[in-house]
């Protein structure tokens, strides 16, 4: 399987979720070679989406000639499209959201009807690809945190994806925190290794790897003792 990972975390391999990115990578290896690139999006040139639409009207060329070109064509070339990204203000990191709105020259403007939604008419074929989010949080639970990341992901990609959350996710970063972080990675490694025998991780193995890795309150008191609160 080709995998396209888009790291939109700007502490590249130092973040926190490429922990969890990496151990769910490698469960997937571990049920066969899997063809696997990382983008750091941070080090690419994206320049921000204008709204011109230009790209929905002439086939798909965008105005600006810049990296997004050959990341539309990668995405193309996949079978799974990985995008992981530490929760930033209930959403994703401005520099993987630019590069999400630079997607448009995948769309035309025409519109149909999927269901009760309209959606634009594809200019390009990527119904092969599936779609994987994972995302972390610093807070201490996933309540009232990971929704609107969650609801995006999936209107973005309403078919074939598979999303997992993480909350306490800077524990990842913390060596005095393997205890507890040993074992969910473990568990991500179990979830790769899922997804790619059978396409899907089992709700409550997802339901676990969400859970706090560590009682809520003690993880607060934690964080707020290092801040000096």
């Amino acid at each position: 399987m080709k995998i396209l990972v888009l790291n939109g975390s700007p502490k590249r391999d130092k973040s926190d979720v490429m922990h969890m990115t990496r151990a769910f990578l490698q469960g997937m290896q571990d049920a066969g070679e899997q063809q696997i690139t990382t983008v750091h999006v941070v080090d690419k040139h994206i320049e921000y989406c204008t709204g011109c639409f230009a790209c929905m009207r002439n086939g798909g060329t965008c105005m600006h000639d810049d990296d997004m070109r050959a990341i539309l064509e990668a995405i193309l070339e996949s079978d799974l499209l990985l995008l992981s990204f530490p929760l930033y203000c209930y959403g994703m990191p401005a520099p993987l959201k630019a590069l999400i709105d630079r997607t448009l020259p995948l769309s035309s403007m025409a519109m149909q009807k999927v269901g009760d939604r309209y959606e634009h008419v594809g200019q390009a074929d990527f119904a092969h690809l599936r779609y994987l989010m994972i995302c972390g949080c610093g807070f201490p639970n996933s309540k009232q945190n990971f929704e609107p990341a969650v609801a995006q992901f999936r209107l973005l990609f309403p078919c074939g994806h598979t999303i997992l959350t993480v909350p306490e996710s800077p524990l990842f970063n913390e060596p005095s925190a393997a205890v507890v972080t040993e074992p969910r990675l473990a568990l991500l490694r179990q979830a790769g290794k899922a997804y790619a025998e059978t396409g899907a991780v089992p709700e409550a193995l997802l339901h676990e790897i969400g859970s706090p890795m560590i009682p809520e309150e003690t993880y607060a008191a934690i964080v707020n003792g290092a801040n000096g609160k």
